[in-house]
């Protein structure tokens, strides 16, 4: 986080594209957790590959652009069976190369650890997400059996869920705010009062500072990461609001739809904070009328750490400047 503020403080009075320091922050924090200290740290405030890694934190980056992107796109061959062969739109052989780059990189690392389990013998401990998956992986009790494929796309998962969700709510919170002037001056006087100006917010400060949740909750009624939940599956036949549901059925959930329900929300498309001060609603699935991390056993394995980082986030970027939109624009 300080290599992070370091970094924009050296542009301090430029125009900044956050997002992509945003992903740079959050990519380097989720990496040293899955991946390990090996291969991301900081030094000298800023970030740095700290091991003869085959990529640099840079190209992860671009990889991990690249996966999103084309998660999302739209290939003809999708729908016209007959002309997938022909890969029209090249998504499919940027697909392959992204395959492989990822798996070259992926298998070094498995390749390392590995290694280090070796050398370690009994006395190993796991220090991160891909030490933990190398031992279920060797565990012979184990009721699924996790292959090296297994492997590549969980540690995808977690690196690519936790940069790109994260990097996103906080660019849409900054884009409000700097849209409601008011608000930031709001939350730097609640900063000031709870953690003053001798010192950086730290994460234990993040409970006493409520009318920054409130900003945070606001952002992701109105901005949520998922429009859709991932797809829900009716366990038996039901009956939702004098809907009949029978078994099977796909469910998805809007919440982007949610948020903006004029009979749950008052003025639903204002970016009003306000509206979750003194209201017991929180994002923990408990409270369907906002379910940015969904709910029951479906839900964000990682929503704890996704709040800590998007309120730190947050906190950081008041605290240490002065935001506007480049070139006095209104």
């Amino acid at each position: 986080m300080r290599a992070f503020v370091s970094r924009l403080y050296g542009l301090s009075g430029e125009s900044v594209v956050l997002m992509e320091h945003l992903t740079r922050l959050t990519l380097s924090n989720i990496s040293r957790m899955v991946l390990g200290n090996k291969y991301f740290g900081v030094s000298g405030g800023d970030d740095r590959v700290v091991s003869d890694s085959i990529v640099s934190l840079q190209e992860l980056q671009e990889m991990i652009n690249e996966f999103f992107f084309l998660i999302g796109v739209f290939n003809i061959g999708d729908w016209i069976p007959g002309l997938y062969f022909l890969d029209l739109q090249g998504y499919v052989k940027r697909m392959k190369a992204l395959k492989k780059k990822l798996d070259q990189f992926q298998d070094h690392v498995f390749d390392e650890h590995e290694q280090k389990k070796k050398e370690s013998s009994k006395d190993f401990v796991a220090r991160d997400m891909v030490d933990l998956l190398l031992q279920l992986a060797d565990d012979p009790d184990l009721g699924v059996k996790l292959t090296y494929d297994a492997l590549r796309g969980l540690t995808l998962d977690l690196i690519s869920g936790g940069t790109d969700s994260t990097a996103v709510t906080v660019e849409w919170v900054i884009s409000e705010l700097i849209k409601h002037p008011q608000l930031i001056t709001q939350a730097t006087e609640e900063l000031d009062r709870v953690v003053g100006r001798e010192r950086w917010v730290e994460e234990r400060d993040i409970p006493q500072l409520p009318y920054l949740e409130a900003i945070m909750k606001e952002t992701m009624r109105k901005h949520p990461v998922a429009p859709l939940l991932a797809p829900h599956m009716a366990m038996e036949d039901c009956n939702v609001a004098g809907y009949d549901i029978r078994k099977g059925t796909r469910v998805f959930i809007n919440t982007w739809s949610i948020g903006r329900d004029p009979s749950l929300w008052e003025q639903p498309e204002e970016f009003r904070p306000e509206r979750f001060l003194g209201r017991n609603i929180d994002v923990k699935g408990r409270s369907f009328e906002l379910l940015p991390f969904s709910a029951g056993r479906r839900m964000c394995p990682a929503y704890n750490l996704g709040l800590k980082m998007i309120q730190l986030s947050i906190a950081n970027l008041l605290q240490a400047f002065n935001w506007k939109l480049p070139d006095n624009a209104k």
